[in-house]
């Protein structure tokens, strides 16, 4: 069996796609796979031709699907690419759009991948926290299952017009960053931030809010949970006193 291996970008994907879609192959974007003594493994390079071609495809056949693709691709899923390979293949044998056959398990795979994503999106936009920095600028770390950063940003920047901000995504070592005009995403290591003063005073005051309202004799984190799952309570300075 051959093993494609990518770059884990889209188009790196849609290279693999024009050579394993006929074949029993399989397409990651994870550097360390489990082989079979007969398997043969290959490092793709981006070829835009073949990008081109598959996506021109899918494109006639379903004009969401490359969205859903995209989307299905920042999965932290180490199975998202196969999963995409196969959906394709039911795409095109089926010749028109397939995301309501839920018959097939590879298209209730691939939704299931993209209600995650879409979800923990959503999710985020309402549990970030910014902190204010020495420089006035607003930053905000995160830690997502999924690589979300890009679909978050646009919403921040309405919500924070001309603010200089900048959302870092710790797992993926990854930040986008906005000047009050424009933003892009780069390639980042651990951050050192310094915050405010006022930062510091604000959080002081909400962490004795927080405590005067708890009362201990009555503990209620099961409602706390219930309101907001307790993987985003790392970042919450009330929640880590």
């Amino acid at each position: 069996m051959k093993i494609y291996i990518t770059d884990g970008t889209a188009e790196g994907f849609y290279t693999a796609v024009y050579y394993a879609y006929r074949g029993g192959a399989m397409v990651t974007s994870e550097k360390i796979v489990q082989i079979t003594l007969d398997s043969e493994v290959i490092y793709l390079q981006t070829e835009i031709d073949k990008v081109k071609r598959v996506a021109d495809k899918i494109d006639s056949i379903d004009k969401y699907s490359c969205g859903d693709i995209d989307l299905a691709l920042r999965s932290g899923n180490k199975l998202k690419e196969q999963i995409a390979l196969e959906y394709l293949r039911i795409l095109v044998k089926e010749n028109r759009p397939v995301r309501a056959m839920l018959n097939h398990p590879a298209v209730i795979q691939m939704m299931e991948i993209i209600n995650k994503i879409t979800s923990e999106a959503h999710n985020m936009k309402g549990f970030l926290r910014f902190m204010e920095t020495e420089s006035g600028a607003l930053y905000a770390p995160c830690s997502p299952d999924n690589d979300i950063t890009e679909l978050i940003v646009p919403h921040f920047i309405r919500r924070l017009c001309n603010t200089k901000f900048a959302i870092h995504d710790l797992k993926r070592k990854k930040a986008a960053l906005y000047n009050g005009n424009e933003w892009f995403t780069a390639d980042v290591g651990e951050a050192e931030i310094y915050l405010s003063e006022y930062e510091k005073a604000f959080e002081g005051l909400w962490k004795k809010y927080y405590a005067s309202v708890n009362i201990k004799e009555r503990p209620h984190e099961k409602q706390m949970k219930g309101y907001m799952p307790v993987r985003y309570w790392k970042y919450m300075p009330e929640k880590n006193q």
